[in-house]
């Protein structure tokens, strides 16, 4: 028995790990030449081209770049016609923006718990939010677990609901031959700094509705509608002042990408499809070493997972094999060792400190609707069970290390295990 790096001993891990995110020549040379050629806006030969790379790449005939992937949230919903009263089926655990931004097109976000082994949104409960209300389900590809997706499409399709899926945890991902974001009638995607596909700020939204495309390419550029039919054309002008007028311009906001952004993502996408399968053999080789440890139990693998992308490594962790050590204690002991941030999953929505959409005036439509966008009265127990009594979390960089690094893993949890009297 070695004494915890908790409590001064000395830690399994001692290196210091990849740093995030990874840039290589490609990435300096694209943001030269765009600094250089002074087409700095939107719409230039960077991020149309990039549009077609990553339609390809994703399978999808549309792909639109806009600035964030909380905007591509909201962009979806508006361009799918969601609006004032509509109900929209999310799961109680995700990032608060698939909720607020429901709330944010003035629609009623209805949360649903998730299932114990993948924290995806659980399909047997889905049915049950369905009121004449539901326009809309979101499934959220979450940390490591692509959803149910036959069992969630076979839903939508039968109540005649329109389906996002949100891949922001899951760029690369694939499901019975099919790429997340494909799935449904629009895909969405986060491009922020800690994403396994990143521009430091992003979002791209496909889909293959030319309707859907044109609505979402005008909802990001001022109401503008261009020339979606250029999509696939080497000549989309960058003149801002160019706009296909048919006199059916739409309210909207400026929610575009920038050249800059567009030319880190060619580098950036270059490495994906490596960095995918390094972090899946790490994280399959990784999960069988911890599955024979008692009292951990690794996140399920979806049947009909072709290739797994993970943007967090997640496993649950049963405090009764470990004298009842808090999870909490847990993860900062597992910290010390491995040298790396270990933390808990996203807090439920139902008691989420940033999502709190009653705190805005602009929420107050009605007394109805206020109430109805009330956090509280929504039931999330698995979801509350897995933040406060069993997530144990990392960011996806631990999965980029070596098997020898996979291995101190297992054996910095064995070590909490057999000197857990330390931490009690």
């Amino acid at each position: 028995m070695s004494k915890l790096a908790i409590r001064g001993g000395k830690s399994i891990i001692e290196h210091e790990w990849k740093k995030w995110p990874v840039v290589g020549k490609t990435e300096i040379e694209l943001v030269k030449k765009v600094t250089e050629s002074g087409n700095w806006s939107y719409n230039g030969p960077m991020e149309t081209e990039f549009k077609k790379k990553w339609a390809a790449f994703n399978g999808s005939k549309y792909a639109i770049l806009v600035a964030n992937g909380t905007v591509s949230l909201q962009l979806a919903w508006e361009a799918l016609g969601i609006g004032y009263g509509d109900e929209v089926i999310v799961p109680g655990l995700t990032w608060q923006a698939d909720a607020a931004t429901i709330v944010d097109v003035n629609a009623i976000p209805i949360l649903v718990d998730i299932e114990e082994d993948s924290w995806c949104i659980d399909p047997a409960k889905i049915e049950a939010a369905i009121t004449l209300r539901t326009k809309a389900i979101a499934a959220v590809h979450f940390y490591g677990t692509i959803c149910n997706m036959d069992a969630i499409r076979a839903i939508a399709q039968k109540h005649n609901l329109f389906l996002l899926e949100d891949c922001s945890h899951q760029h690369g991902s694939v499901y019975k031959g099919k790429k997340v974001g494909t799935m449904g009638d629009v895909g969405s995607f986060s491009l922020q700094i800690t994403k396994v596909l990143t521009s430091g700020e992003g979002g791209i939204l496909t889909t293959d509705s030319f309707e859907i495309a044109e609505k979402l390419d005008a909802l990001r550029n001022c109401g503008r509608h261009s020339a979606m039919s250029k999509f696939f054309s080497e000549d989309i002008s960058v003149d801002t002042g160019n706009y296909v007028s048919e006199g059916n311009f739409i309210q909207s906001g400026n929610y575009r990408i920038t050249e800059f952004q567009a030319a880190v993502l060619f580098g950036q996408l270059e490495k994906l499809p490596g960095q995918i399968a390094l972090r899946e053999e790490n994280a399959i080789y990784l999960n069988s070493k911890l599955a024979q440890i008692e009292g951990i139990k690794p996140m399920r693998r979806e049947p009909g997972t072709e290739v797994q992308s993970y943007y967090r490594f997640a496993f649950r962790y049963g405090s009764e094999a470990f004298k009842g050590l808090p999870v909490k204690k847990f993860r900062e002991a597992l910290s010390a060792e491995l040298n790396f941030p270990i933390i808990s999953c996203s807090p439920p929505l139902n008691a989420d400190e940033l999502y709190v959409p009653q705190t805005k005036k602009r929420h107050r439509i009605s007394d109805e609707y206020f109430e109805a966008i009330n956090t509280k009265r929504f039931q999330l127990s698995v979801a509350t069970k897995a933040f406060h009594e069993t997530s144990v979390c990392a960011h996806h960089k631990i999965l980029m290390g070596t098997k020898e690094d996979m291995d101190k893993i297992a054996e910095a949890v064995l070590k909490i295990k057999d000197n857990v009297d330390e931490l009690l």
